[in-house]
């Protein structure tokens, strides 16, 4: 049993290495699972971005040669030109994505906002920043060398999200489709008076994971896979169930999620109750 247990436990030990790398670790050490924006979506949204700035400088051009074209020299021609690219390809964008707070057309249809490394909001700085450089790593080079530069990274970051500090964070998730599996009825009666204690981290997601992909397993495998999780999981269980060791982490599981949803519901429930004393004004003193 010991020695079917090494390999997953060097496995999990292994994956929660990969995971520190790329995760969000706020002031009070809890981890976010956050996930930063593939290179694919990231040109897609740069692709929307600068097609809505170049259309914005052309309606600029268009607009200025249609009303003042005739009255004016060249020189003025010229320079309002440039004013209109420079006013399109960096003023804009930086406006844009500084008064969103890292949001911008293309960056809403991938589902994605650019945060600093700490996941905190952007400032007028970085957002100047990745505009100036946006011009010549996308504008200037057509995007080759922002998408070298993100092909190079775990972020996915362009040179100016290097230079600022700053990377795309995805922030659009899929669904849970999983329907977590019921207390099987044999257990029922078990499930009323046992105890479980809790359960350490790494165990509680193998037990999880192995639930939710028990049923793509073969027969041997998924049986071994029970029986070594069950005697890890037997110690903090009284008394243990006369059952298979799938149906007895299967009972393990969803009563720990029934407990757990029932003190949520019971914490709701004093909120609500002392939320007229905590938010309530003393006796007589004017509501301002």
């Amino acid at each position: 049993m010991t020695e079917t247990a090494r390999p997953t436990d060097r496995a999990d030990s292994h994956s929660d290495d990969l995971s520190r790398d790329d995760e969000l670790v706020t002031g009070e050490a809890v981890a976010l699972d956050v996930r930063p924006a593939s290179v694919i979506l990231r040109a897609a949204g740069s692709i929307i971005d600068t097609a809505a700035y170049v259309a914005l400088y052309l309606l600029f051009v268009l607009a200025f040669f249609l009303g003042l074209a005739e009255s004016t020299d060249a020189a003025l021609t010229q320079a309002l030109s440039i004013a209109a690219l420079v006013f399109s390809l960096l003023i804009v964008p930086v406006l844009v994505e500084t008064l969103t707070h890292g949001r911008s057309l293309g960056k809403l249809a991938i589902g994605a906002r650019i945060v600093r490394d700490d996941g905190g909001a952007i400032s007028l700085r970085h957002a100047f920043i990745r505009g100036l450089t946006g011009v010549l790593e996308i504008i200037m080079t057509l995007g080759g060398l922002a998408a070298t530069t993100a092909l190079l990274n775990g972020r996915s970051k362009r040179l100016g999200d290097l230079l600022a500090g700053t990377y795309s964070q995805h922030e659009r998730v899929q669904r849970n489709k999983e329907v977590p599996r019921p207390l099987p009825e044999a257990l029922v009666p078990w499930s009323q008076t046992v105890d479980i204690a809790r359960l350490p981290d790494r165990l509680a997601r193998r037990v999880a994971q192995y639930l939710r992909q028990s049923s793509h397993l073969t027969p041997l495998t998924r049986e071994r896979l029970a029986q070594t999780l069950a005697a890890e999981v037997t110690p903090f269980v009284s008394p243990l169930p006369d059952a298979p060791a799938e149906f007895f982490l299967v009972g393990v599981a969803a009563v720990r999620r029934d407990r757990e949803y029932t003190a949520l519901l019971l914490e709701r429930e004093r909120l609500a109750r002392l939320s007229p004393v905590l938010t309530g004004l003393p006796h007589g003193f004017p509501d301002r």
